[in-house]
């Protein structure tokens, strides 16, 4: 197996989880928008946080391309269904414990259960499943991690199959 592959397959994987949410907020099946939700970590600036945000999005891809390797390696076999697999369980957590309990304590910007009335927030809470974002984000978000981990699959596999 190799890095490489799911690198590029995380890559593609990113391109393509990004384009399906961007894809569905025009469609207003959602309102998340997780490079921008990203970018303001960084940045209160909105148009630098797009541009922040987009980047760190490709770049938590590609971390995540490496998780996924390991895991391929570790049980000995990779494909798309396994990376579709590891992609449920890596949506899972993105709209469980990734938004609700690990980015608010990073997040300077964003509104929590903690947060006064009088402070200034510039993004509402995710909310569990990130429904405050809209009734269709879980299922919209699920499909997009599916499909990222199904590109990071099916590229370790391919290269597999090529080196044989």
């Amino acid at each position: 197996m190799s890095v490489w592959s799911a690198m590029v397959g995380g890559l593609a994987g990113t391109f393509i989880l990004t384009t399906v949410l961007r894809a569905s907020s025009e469609l207003r099946l959602t309102r998340v928008d997780l490079p921008f939700l990203l970018g303001t970590v960084v940045t209160a600036n909105r148009r630098w946080a797009k541009l922040i945000g987009y980047l760190l999005h490709f770049v938590i891809g590609l971390l995540f391309s490496l998780a996924y390797y390991v895991g391929f390696v570790g049980l000995g076999r990779a494909g798309w269904l396994l990376g579709a697999a590891f992609g449920v369980i890596h949506g899972l957590f993105a709209m469980t414990a990734l938004v609700n309990v690990l980015l608010p304590v990073i997040h300077p910007r964003m509104g929590s259960a903690l947060s006064s009335v009088n402070s200034t927030v510039l993004l509402e809470a995710p909310g569990f499943l990130m429904l405050n974002y809209g009734r269709a984000t879980p299922v919209v978000t699920l499909i997009a991690h599916v499909f990222y981990g199904a590109m990071v699959g099916g590229f370790v596999s391919l290269a597999d199959r090529a080196r044989a």
